[in-house]
């Protein structure tokens, strides 16, 4: 990837995971840049598609959509560059909670509610270092 577009998706996303709102700077692994759309989907390697993501987004890998477990209907995931984090998230303490479809599916594909993730998050609010609302 070019050198540039990687500094781009990194200022652009602020240093923290575009998908859990983790900065990258209270993590111990540096972060890693994700094609939205996978390339094995047709995806670009292109500002468009990518987006900065923690480690724990590993559970993500190729996924385009997922399950909503409200309604069990199939709907796509969360698109960073497309939609507004807060209509599809909120947070109630460390744990992350779906608005819509989309952000529910994307939480459980996402793993974003593992236990150790929300009991990590739940000490950074504690230290008034993550948000909890």
């Amino acid at each position: 990837m070019d050198v540039d577009l990687e500094r781009l998706v990194r200022d652009r996303a602020g240093g923290a995971c575009e998908y859990r709102k983790l900065p990258e700077a209270l993590c111990f692994f540096s972060f890693e840049i994700d094609h939205i759309i996978a390339l094995k989907h047709g995806g670009q390697t292109s500002a468009e598609n990518l987006a900065l993501a923690c480690y724990y987004n590993s559970a993500k890998g190729p996924n385009i959509a997922g399950i909503d477990p409200e309604s069990g209907v199939i709907v796509r995931l969360f698109h960073p560059r497309r939609d507004r984090w807060h209509r599809h998230f909120r947070w109630q303490g460390g744990q992350l909670v779906g608005r819509t479809s989309i952000g529910r599916a994307t939480i459980v594909v996402l793993e974003i509610n593992h236990p150790e993730a929300i009991a990590f998050r739940e000490s950074l609010a504690n230290e008034g270092r993550f948000p909890s609302a």
